[in-house]
């Protein structure tokens, strides 16, 4: 199998590490596989494809999409550094309001699997930083929800203290005020 699968700190977040073929001519890898995601027990069916490019001190998130049309994210780093978080956000989890913090990069070539039911955000701690990620619902505006990048409950360990936020994360609601409808089911 190219990939392996290793459950994080809150097991439905999961690090995923392609199998990567390096010789001197560059390197190959699989980046997502229908087959193999099913083995995993991941969703075979993304339906969008996300890109952006950041400059150095950029934090996108902390953002989710309420039920029906919440969202499971793929994500990799494809270009420069970055630091990914996973926020749980799930009603009643024994892990409500914690958080995961990994790098992804250019260099290590991980992807981190942030299901439904979580805030997802990053940094990018590079300039001309390009972010992938797959989704598996589509975008739907009157669905997309955010958190506070800097909830003080969450406490995620931010590696910049004012780093370069939209209008839009400036100004989201912290964990216990946010529109959220997502519980845990065991």
């Amino acid at each position: 199998m190219p990939f392996s699968a290793t459950p994080l700190e809150i097991p439905e977040v999961l690090l995923i590490e392609p199998k990567v073929f390096i010789d001197d001519r560059g390197f190959f890898m699989e980046s997502y596989s229908k087959r193999d995601f099913e083995d995993l027990g991941l969703p075979q069916e993304f339906i969008q494809d996300n890109h952006s490019k950041s400059a150095k001190g950029v934090l996108r998130g902390l953002h989710y999409q309420k039920d029906p049309m919440s969202q499971g994210k793929l994500v990799r780093c494809i270009r420069g550094l970055i630091l990914d978080v996973a926020v749980d956000i799930r009603k009643g989890s024994p892990t409500y309001g914690r958080s995961i913090s990994v790098i992804l990069s250019e260099e290590n070539k991980k992807l981190l699997w942030v299901p439904r039911g979580f805030a997802h955000g990053f940094i990018t701690l590079e300039d001309d930083t390009e972010v992938i990620y797959k989704v598996d619902n589509p975008y739907s505006p009157e669905h997309d929800r955010g958190i506070a990048w800097n909830d003080p409950v969450i406490g995620i360990d931010w590696p910049l203290d004012s780093p370069s936020l939209s209008a839009k994360d400036t100004n989201q609601p912290l964990l216990k005020e946010a529109d959220n409808n997502f519980s845990y089911l065991k």
